[in-house]
């Protein structure tokens, strides 16, 4: 099984855990894309500033406040994810209902602990 994953609020700075997210799903050798502010390259993964329409996403993994999150809940919603993480800081129970409604496994977890348990 695919465990491609979208970086929602990627970031191009180093000290930034979106930024160590992706660096450290590249290393277990997860196919990553990325959507940021800022245009750019984190690792092999480019980030995109628009809502690209990828495909066979398994997994979102945010790391956006709820209230960032709300313009990206149509978006994040048809992209049919398997599960999205909500890392600390991010928790957001009013979008949990709507990806639980629609099938969608809600993780409240650290994406970075996950891999590093291999719980991923």
């Amino acid at each position: 099984m695919s465990k491609k994953t979208l970086v929602l609020g990627a970031s191009l700075k180093e000290e930034r855990y979106s930024n160590v997210a992706i660096h450290r799903l590249r290393k277990f050798n997860i196919d990553t894309v990325a959507i940021g502010l800022r245009a750019g390259i984190v690792d092999d993964v480019k980030i995109h500033t628009d809502l690209v329409p990828f495909t066979d996403i398994n997994t979102v993994t945010l790391y956006l406040n709820p209230q960032r999150q709300q313009p990206y809940y149509d978006y994040i919603l048809s992209l049919k994810p398997s599960r999205v993480i909500f890392n600390p800081g991010t928790e957001n129970p009013e979008f949990y209902e709507m990806l639980n409604e629609q099938g969608i496994t809600v993780e409240p977890a650290c994406t970075l602990v996950m891999l590093s348990t291999r719980q991923y």
